[in-house]
């Protein structure tokens, strides 16, 4: 069972640059880097509650449950 991050797919559909959504919410580059690509352990409500702000999403636009994976 896994969480997969598919925020790169919502910065694209929205045509955001990541650099552009990482100032809005107030974390580097590099971290946004790391919450894409989902080399992170967890993430912070108020970090997700940014991202969905900016993006005018619900977290189940860029959060994905693949129960079929290890």
């Amino acid at each position: 069972m896994t969480i997969t991050i598919t925020l790169d797919v919502m910065l694209a559909k929205r045509k955001v640059k990541s650099k552009d959504l990482a100032e809005f919410i107030g974390i580097t580059e590099q971290n946004l880097s790391l919450i894409k690509t989902g080399k992170i352990k967890g993430v912070r409500l108020t970090t997700l509650d940014a991202i969905c702000r900016y993006l005018q999403c619900q977290p189940g636009d860029i959060l994905e449950f693949n129960e079929n994976e290890p």
